[in-house]
Order: C-alpha cells, then structure tokens, then sequence
C-alpha cells in the first residue's frame, strides 16, 4: 500500500472507531504525514513509491533525532512519537507490515509545568469590572462565569445550546472529547448571570442568525454563534484587569476552577469527573499547584504545626 493511502485508513479508524475529536485526529494527521515524508526524503523516492515495509526502529530514531535537533518540546516529542507508534501498531495489526518497528518505543518524557492559575479574588474581582447595562455585557459576564464554575473546556462552552443549560437544577449538559456526554453543577453567580442573559439573549439575534445559531446559548454581537478566538480575545482582555498572569485564555479558567476546589478538599477523582478526563493521571498534574491546600491540612492535623496566632 502506497501514497499515503494507509494513512487514510487509520484517520478514518480514528474518526469512525475511535471517535476522536477533530483536534485529535488533525494532530495525528500532521504528525504523521510529517514522519512519512520524512522517509520519503531519507530514501529520496515519492510518495507514491513509500514502501511500509521499509520502515524500522532506526528510521524512527532518525526522525526524532532530526526533530530534537530542531529543538522541539519534549511535550511535542512525546506527542509525535505517541502518534506515529498508534499509526504503525494500526498498520501492524491490519496486516499491512510483517512486524511493529515502534513496539517498546519510549515516550520522551513530558516536561511538568505546573498549570497556570490566578487567585480566586483576583477572578472576583474581574467579574466585578464586567460592565452589564447592555446583552453583550451580560453575554460576557455569564461566559465568564460559567467558564470558572464549572472548568469546561473552550470547545464546550463554543456549543453550548441553551437546551443544555438547566437553571432550576443548576447544571450544565456538556459533551467533551469523544463526544462523551457529562453533567456539571455551577452556583449561584453563575446561575445570575445566565438568567439575566438570557433574558436579553433575543435582542443579540437579527437577519444573520441561522438555526443553528437559534439554538446556540451564547450568541456574537451579530447573532451568530460564539466561536473560539472570540472566547479567547474575551477572557485575555477582562483577565488583563486584574492580573499579571502570563497565560490569559479559557484554559486557566478551567487550571483555577480545579486547583481552587483541591485547595478547599476536593477529591482528585471528584475533580476528575468535573473536568471530563478519561485519564485520573491527566488530573493529578493539579495537585502540584495545591500548597496551599497542603499547607491547611498539615495546620489541621499535625500536633505541632503553627497556630494562626504565631503568625
């Protein structure tokens, strides 16, 4: 099998079998295509004449190597080696090469940075400067809000319908990576904040607005649904106001709203659930953000550990 046409079969694998998302799938895409031209290179023939068979454990480190050189991120290392290893075991087990060259390939280890979060008085504080005497504001202040009461991703916050969002109950209906279905509470401020949206939410439709939009909860300006770089540009400009955090995007909503409920006695495995992570390892990463909550327990606990008053 030549031309690539191998690759085509296990993206469709990925989507139809796997259920990826479509970040997921366009990653493993890249990177691998990305290693088969590689090859094509190295043995400087096309990509019609890409022979699998070929393939071994040298070419591999080869390529890695090359990337190495090129001073990518351990992060990104462990990513691509992580696709194409998913690739060639795909290809060995539909009998398309004789043996898996990427069989006990090791991962390069990850880099562990600690997430990036920002305190809870200072996120109180920002949702105070959140000016709300028009719907766009409103819009604003209920996205906010909703992003760090729940810790929902950017992609499901973008295709909230208002279907999903319960007010009596106060939870939120989200489907996550995979497409895996998964009920979030949120409080009061949020629940305030939806409700005087979205009482406002018909004045933000007009001629531009198409069914799907109808349904969308968070609406643009223009009446269409809100998209990410929209998203993005609203968190980094009302995050600007309050503090000095380098990361300003909807994920370090989603860091705070885990690290905050570890430092108040949260589960690891409750938080886990909250966030949609199919991996408990993928959660723990938070609780080396959580000395705070440590530092509590040892007070809590331990015979000879400092009173408030010796402060």
């Amino acid at each position: 099998m030549s031309d690539f046409l191998l690759l085509g079969r296990f993206i469709r694998y990925l989507e139809i079998e796997r259920n990826a998302s479509s970040k997921t799938v366009e990653a493993y895409q890249r990177d691998i295509r990305q290693f088969l031209d590689f090859c094509c290179r190295e043995w400087e023939i096309q990509a019609v004449d890409l022979d699998y068979n070929r393939i071994d454990r040298l070419m591999i480190r080869l390529w890695l190597g090359s990337l190495m050189s090129s001073k990518a991120a351990k992060s990104t290392l462990a990513r691509k080696t992580a696709s194409v290893r998913s690739f060639l075991k795909f290809a060995y087990k539909r009998g398309q090469i004789p043996h898996n060259p990427a069989h006990m390939l090791m991962n390069p280890k990850k880099e562990h940075r600690l997430p990036k979060t920002v305190r809870a008085d200072e996120l109180g504080l920002m949702m105070e400067t959140i000016e709300t005497d028009s719907p766009a504001g409103k819009r604003d202040l209920a996205i906010l809000e909703l992003l760090y009461s729940t810790g929902m991703r950017l992609s499901e916050l973008v295709g909230l319908n208002t279907s999903d969002v319960d007010l009596n109950r106060k939870r939120v209906k989200v489907f996550g990576k995979g497409a895996r279905e998964r009920i979030i509470p949120f409080g009061d401020p949020a629940s305030t904040a939806l409700r005087n949206y979205l009482a406002d939410r018909p004045q933000l439709t007009g001629s531009k607005t198409g069914q799907d939009d109808l349904k969308a909860l968070f609406l643009t300006d223009s009446g269409k649904r809100v998209y990410p770089r929209l998203i993005q540009r609203k968190v980094s400009h009302y995050l600007s106001r309050v503090c000095e955090v380098s990361q300003k995007s909807p994920h370090v909503l989603r860091h705070s709203f885990a690290t905050h409920l570890l430092d108040r006695g949260a589960g690891i495995r409750v938080i886990k659930e909250l966030l949609g992570h199919a991996d408990l390892a993928a959660t723990q990463i938070y609780t080396g953000t959580s000395v705070e909550h440590l530092r509590n327990v040892y007070r809590t606990a331990h015979p000879r550990a400092d009173t408030p008053d010796s402060e």
